[in-house]
């Protein structure tokens, strides 16, 4: 089951490039980023409906988003400048180096909710091991800005 899981991260963490590129011929298209975002998200609401129905998804849960934090919902903002961030910049600086600097970053906020156990994660103290898994991240954004 881990197995799983982790092949599913890796083979997400392989679209996001892929996403990027194809979004970034999208905002060429249409002459503005945020219109290929919005598109983006569009066509993605849809594939989600449609496999929700496909799915036979109990639709009647989805009232207990009415009970949730107002702040739990800027996490469709926080997908929304993702996604138009990184529109705007691959074609700038390249997909290695964009998402060089979005693992980097991704980590970075990572190590700190662990540490925190914010948000429902577990509790994972920071240590060196983290310290230099971020250090050697960075160290790798380093030589792709440079080489």
């Amino acid at each position: 089951m881990k197995l799983i899981l982790v092949l599913t991260a890796l083979m997400a963490g392989m679209l996001a490039p892929l996403q990027a590129g194809l979004n970034g011929k999208m905002g060429r298209a249409v002459g503005d980023p945020v219109y290929a975002a919005l598109i983006s998200f569009i066509v993605g609401t849809l594939g989600l409906f449609f496999y929700a129905l496909a799915s036979r998804v109990n639709f009647a849960a989805i009232r207990g988003a009415s009970t949730i934090n107002w702040a739990v919902w800027g996490a469709g903002l926080l997908g929304a400048f993702y996604v138009t961030a990184v529109i705007i910049i691959t074609p700038r600086l390249g997909a290695a180096l964009t998402f060089g600097l979005v693992v980097a970053g991704q980590l970075i906020m990572a190590v700190f909710l662990d540490h925190y156990g914010l948000l429902g994660v577990q509790v994972q103290s920071f240590n060196w091991h983290r310290l230099a898994g971020i250090a050697l991240i960075t160290a790798g954004v380093i030589l792709f800005r440079r080489y």
